[in-house]
């Protein structure tokens, strides 16, 4: 069964106490997003109490009953509404804890409350209510209903209005001011707290009461603030995470030398004088990676010889772990084998290796040596001829 687009339906009025001497003229405005929040409500409650009151029901659908049902829940909720003040207050000697809740938990029980007083005789006894195909089915009937236009947003949202005055007793949520003129009522709306505004940002269509600009406005997606990195730009706030981890300038970054060892996170405009003034640790973590079994007091004066025999500057060009690699792959190869000082065991004392390949290289050294191999050599002729 299709669903009608466009039915009227009762639009609930609030209950008045009899005629009223002095003001008549009574601003009208409410706060437009709890309206707003409430008319969604609506449409999600009526499915329920549709579905659960058709179900194992062969001869209807939810479609079926769902013109029926929507007066039944707005003349039901209408009248709680209106009953709402005398129940919780007058009959209670003052406000209860349930009194003083939010519109919308108030509202929200009185369709929760007519949905269950729908459910047949199978709803309730079958485990129907806790099965996962029966929200499906609302889910699907809300759709339906959505797709035909059964109860549009604005009539939702007049009944809506008018449950909101009826239930908020505090005044909290809509204006109850009263003026003797016409004139003086329409110089209130234009600065009443619950007038209705559009954000002005460009992009955004929000909708919301004068008093909660600010709060809009401190969160609105579309507005443009600065970059929360500190850069120079200004952007939508919706755009603020991409760009932070994108394009802006004030990004930490690794330093391109973290793999081995600096473990520096800066911001990415810095980061050419960050390698220029840290040229001395990149170049000691080159050599470390070159001259792995090396020595840092080695390695460091190493460092010294590269940075005599090139400029800090020059070799600070180098901003990356390859770049600077080859140049003191280069430097090394001009500066000659890197000098590695050993420890030895027995005196505790530093040798150098040069030092002992040019002890051996020594004349007299030379001389024992030929003097020694020639004796052996006319000793192994004597024993030779003996045994001949």
């Amino acid at each position: 069964m299709d669903l009608p687009a466009n039915d009227a339906e009762l639009v609930p009025e609030k209950i008045e106490d009899g005629k009223e001497e002095g003001p008549s003229f009574k601003c009208d405005l409410s706060d437009t997003e709890v309206v707003h929040k409430i008319a969604q409500m609506f449409v999600p409650g009526l499915a329920t109490a549709c579905v659960d009151n058709t179900t194992g029901d062969i001869f209807k659908s939810p479609a079926s009953v769902a013109v029926d049902m929507r007066k039944e829940m707005v003349d039901y909720v209408a009248q709680r509404s209106e009953s709402f003040i005398a129940e919780y207050v007058i009959l209670e000697a003052g406000p209860k804890a349930e009194a003083s809740g939010h519109p919308y938990d108030i509202v929200s029980d009185f369709v929760d409350d007519f949905a269950s007083s729908k459910r047949n005789l199978f709803s309730r006894v079958s485990g129907w209510l806790l099965s996962e195909k029966r929200e499906e089915k609302i889910d699907d009937f809300v759709q339906e209903m959505e797709i035909n236009g059964f109860w549009l947003l604005d009539r939702r949202e007049a009944i809506a209005h008018t449950l909101l005055k009826n239930v908020d007793f505090k005044n909290a949520f809509h204006c109850n001011r009263k003026f003797m003129s016409e004139e003086g009522l329409a110089e209130h709306v234009s600065h009443c707290s619950f007038r209705s505004m559009t954000c002005s940002n460009d992009g955004c269509n929000a909708r919301f009461c004068a008093s909660h600009l600010e709060k809009h406005d401190s969160v609105c997606p579309f507005k443009i603030v600065p970059c929360e990195q500190k850069c120079s730009d200004s952007i939508r706030r919706r755009e603020m995470d991409r760009h932070c981890i994108t394009v802006c300038p004030m990004k930490l970054v690794n330093c391109p030398f973290y793999a081995l060892g600096c473990q520096s996170a800066i911001p990415y405009c810095v980061m050419e004088q960050h390698c220029s003034d840290t040229i001395h640790f990149h170049l000691l973590y080159v050599l470390q990676f070159i001259h792995k079994e090396a020595s840092e007091e080695d390695l460091k004066r190493r460092v010294e010889q590269l940075e005599q025999a090139a400029s800090s500057s020059r070799l600070a060009e180098a901003r990356e772990v390859r770049s600077l690699t080859s140049k003191v792959k280069d430097l090394e190869a001009k500066l000659g084998p890197l000098e590695v000082h050993i420890k030895n065991k027995d005196s505790e004392e530093n040798v150098e290796i040069s030092n002992i390949s040019n002890a051996l290289d020594e004349p007299h050294i030379k001389d024992s040596q030929e003097r020694m191999g020639t004796s052996n050599l006319v000793n192994a002729s004597r024993e030779a001829e003996s045994l001949s």
